[in-house]
């Protein structure tokens, strides 16, 4: 990647064309981007994750040599000798060997089944070893060890996560991040480790890795082992040729990343700086990358020292650290926040002049944008920094934004670029929306993590110049949701493929698709787990069930109005306690059941769906629940039959898909026991009739719902929802809920009341003939899936799981993942270093 970097610096300069440059690449491959290389696993291909610009090579007549590592530098004759034996000159050498992962020496850490996680081909490896695997271990806590270890647990195997440290991340977070890091971990189903070194690794008679042995005494029985406890400099060239490195490792350089050779640099991971640090981080190797550009080219540049704040993701896990996490400064105070029952921990580290030097944030890293330019600029805080930690609703900040950042601001801290210098690529440079601006400045194009605040800038720096901002879906798509929606109905388009050929650049994102699959769904095109509608599912919609915290999913059959049978009753009972699910009656009146492995799913709604039960849509961006109360039938204050109306209504609207969940109640008079006016629509019985509540939810920011119209007979009520409904599906943003939606609607709630109730806009026909068509065709998705043999193959835990094993394969009892260690059995010797080969690309320009 730096490597990379430095040659698009280089020939982004003047003076550029007086050098001509050979690249020596160890991988089979040109340079792409580790940082997301666990995109891997979940379906991005290799070219998908390439650096190179198509082209790029050929344009700036690079010679590319592939599988050809630089294995000698006699600098005395200024040439480098490569794999093969071919020989190439030099006037000036970089050296961009990168780093190798560190792997403890313990014994059998180089059995069938161990791996590191560094290049695609350790990837395709480990994919390939998992399929036939069960348990899975990480040997390191580190950004990258949680990485491998949420890969591994993807990929449905029993996860363990071994660090020496007493904490996770321990570089990145202190002790509470740690704790609160650790809860959010364990909550995925992930078993952690910490305070524990792995003193050996068993090999079985086959020669593969059986059991990890740790020095707290306990013993895990593994299949696929991965080590990620670090990584060390590549610096054996450096070494080899007498160049000058650090006692610790690493190609000592100067401010201009000049070695103790006048013509050799050395950039990125295998470079010690000035401070005697080597970076393993990708910004300060592109600032390192930007410095010998500007050398070669006749400019001047320095580093002296980088930007190491980090951000992470896993599986729902927001973990990010910058500037003093640790608060080491002199005199410096600490601002709090935690919530253990949330699973979020804040801190922010304060200067006695009250300037931010730094922060640690899991669990809810959403004002990390904000705050980590606030830190690096030196800039006043935007407000109490006690408000800065508060969760919204509880005395933190609403409305703090880009605004709050002063145009010395990074932004990117990757490729070093400010916020003034972002403004300036809108406003002199005239780009003209986010794809111009990362173009221009290369800002967003790093690790990613800046984009959401880059395109916040950019928005309002258009809106300040007058010019009209685009608020296309994503960068696929120009168009908004609502605008793709008459599109597809227009056309009659049936397949994403085709909407992003005829409508679209590219192939497409996590934005798109789902908002896409929601769009063709609503419009009834067939069942979501068929053919191409499969891939554009989220997590949820993949299993037709919720995730969970802890890495099982729920179970939740539908109850209209809440009424249900003694048999029913039994039946979910009986389930609960068969499959060992936790059972809980929800706000919605509903019974969901916790704890299901993939693999049951089917097998529990075999015996709902024979019972009568259907899916609960608990899943999907869906109705999910009509409310009521009893109604006239039950209780002495009840005007209409509020539990008849519910079930009409929920079976009415059942699997309607829509940009957001949709939540429903009827109450049976005025005293509201339904609470009908927190919902998206909302019915309240009165003596004439049916009052219509819309607009209305719960949650961190509630809405009371609107009064659409009153005293309306059963038929003009279900006439009325149904076009609200179509008209909120047809025209909302992605992943918005009505409150919004109605929030935002020019002319508000009389413009809604004249759509729906006048046809102002003369299209109630369509939407009335576009709900019957949902209501005619409406198919329970899991009875459908229980019918089709090849949707159920999804449902598996593991290759070969039971139930569709192969006849060569024989199933034994589990055995214990953890067993007490025998007397003698474990070592006490400490970890020394090792040396493995990993990947070198060398850059000679002469």
């Amino acid at each position: 990647m730096v490597g990379q970097r430095f040659l698009e610096a280089l020939f982004d300069r003047d003076g550029s064309d007086a050098w001509q440059v050979t690249v020596l690449c160890e991988e089979p491959r040109a340079a792409y981007d580790r940082v997301h290389l666990t995109s891997y696993f979940s379906g991005t291909t290799a070219e998908g994750l390439s650096m190179v610009p198509e082209g790029f090579m050929e344009e700036h007549g690079v010679v590319l040599r592939l599988g050809a590592p630089a294995e000698s530098v006699d600098r005395e004759a200024r040439t480098v000798t490569a794999r093969g034996g071919e020989v190439f000159p030099y006037d000036a050498l970089v050296l961009a060997t990168g780093s190798y992962p560190f792997v403890p020496p313990v014994p059998g850490h180089d059995a069938d089944g161990c791996f590191v996680y560094r290049t695609i081909e350790d990837l395709e490896a480990i994919e390939a070893w998992a399929k036939g695997s069960r348990v899975g271990a990480v040997v390191g806590g580190g950004l990258l060890g949680l990485e491998a270890a949420g890969a591994l647990k993807a990929m449905g195997l029993d996860t363990h996560v071994v660090e020496f440290a007493p904490r996770l991340m321990a570089i990145q977070v202190d002790e509470g991040g740690g704790d609160a890091l650790r809860r959010k971990i364990e909550e995925l189903g992930v078993t952690v480790h910490t305070g524990a070194g792995t003193q050996e690794i068993g090999v079985g008679e086959d020669g593969r890795a059986a059991t990890m042995s740790l020095s707290n005494g306990a013993t895990l029985d593994v299949d696929l082992v991965i080590f990620s406890a670090g990584v060390r400099p590549r610096d054996q060239l450096a070494r080899d040729c007498g160049l000058t490195v650090g006692e610790r490792g690493g190609i000592a350089v100067d401010a201009t990343c000049l070695t103790s050779d006048p013509s050799i640099w050395a950039i990125g991971e295998c470079a010690m700086a000035t401070d005697g640090r080597v970076y393993g981080l990708v910004a300060p190797g592109y600032q390192m990358a930007e410095t010998v550009a500007h050398e070669l080219t006749g400019g001047s540049g320095s580093f002296t020292g980088a930007d190491t704040s980090t951000k992470l993701k896993l599986l729902g896990v927001d973990v990010a650290s910058f500037g003093d996490a640790h608060g080491t400064a002199e005199g410096c105070l600490e601002v709090l926040y935690a919530n253990s029952r949330a699973g979020v921990y804040k801190k922010l580290v304060i200067s006695p002049e009250g300037k931010l030097l730094g922060g640690v944030l899991v669990g809810d890293a959403a004002q990390y944008d904000l705050l980590r330019p606030i830190c690096l600029a030196g800039a006043d805080l935007p407000a109490a920094p006690e408000q800065l930690v508060l969760p919204e609703g509880a005395g933190g900040p609403v409305a703090i934004g880009a605004s709050a950042l002063p145009d010395a601001a990074v932004v990117c801290s990757c490729h070093n670029v400010t916020k003034g210098a972002i403004r300036a690529a809108v406003t002199d440079t005239g780009c003209a929306d986010v794809p111009a601006v990362k173009k221009c400045t290369r800002a967003g194009t790093g690790c990613g993590s800046c984009v959401k605040m880059l395109t916040t800038i950019v928005n309002d720096e258009l809106v300040a110049n007058g010019a009209e901002v685009s608020k296309g879906l994503c960068e696929h798509f120009e168009h908004t949701r609502a605008e793709l929606f008459e599109i597809v109905q227009v056309r009659g388009i049936t397949s994403f493929a085709r909407l992003i050929d005829e409508h679209g650049t590219g192939q497409g994102c996590d934005i798109c698709k789902p908002a896409v699959a929601s769009i063709l769904a609503s419009l009834s095109n067939g069942h979501i787990l068929d053919g191409e509608q499969a891939s554009l599912q989220d997590t949820n919609d993949h299993f037709l069930a919720n995730l969970q915290r802890n890495g099982s999913y729920s179970v939740v059959p539908r109850i209209p109005g809440g009424e249900i049978t003694p048999e029913g009753l039994i039946v979910i009972g009986e389930i609960a306690r068969d499959f060992g699910l936790y059972t809980k009656i929800t706000g919605g009146q509903r019974i969901d059941m916790f704890g299901a492995s993939v693999d049951q799913l089917p097998l529990i709604w075999k015996r709902l769906v024979d019972a009568g039960f259907e899916s609960g849509h608990a899943y999907g961006k869906a109705l999910r629940t009509v409310k009521s109360c009893v109604g006239e039938t039950w209780c002495r204050y009840g005007v209409q039959d509020s539990v008849g109306l519910a079930i009409e209504l929920e079976l009415r609207y059942r699997g309607l898909r829509s940009p957001h969940k949709l939540k429903s109640a009827v109450s049976g008079c005025a005293r509201e026991c339904a609470e009908a006016q927190s919902k998206d629509f909302g019915v309240i019985a009165t003596s004439n009739g049916w009052n219509l509540y819309v607009g209305g939810n719960g949650g961190m920011t509630p809405r009371h719902a609107d009064l659409l119209a009153a005293d309306l007979d059963r038929e003009t009520l279900l006439r009325t929802i149904d076009r609200f409904l179509m008209f909120y599906i047809r025209t909302a943003d992605r992943l918005e809920r009505t409150a919004p939606w109605v929030e935002r609607m020019e002319g508000g709630l009389d413009h809604l009341r004249a759509v729906v109730m006048d046809d102002s806009l003369g299209i109630c026909d369509d939407l009335d003939e576009l709900m019957q068509r949902h209501v005619e065709t409406y198919e329970d998705e899991w009875r459908a899936t229980l019918d089709d043999p090849d949707r159920l193959r999804r449902f598996v835990s593991f290759v070969n799981a039971p139930g569709t094993p192969d006849p060569s394969v024989t199933f034994v009892p589990e055995r214990d993942q953890i067993r007490p260690a025998k007397p003698g059995e474990n070592g006490t010797t400490l970890p020394t270093a090792g040396l493995i080969a990993g990947p070198t690309l060398e850059v000679r320009t002469s």
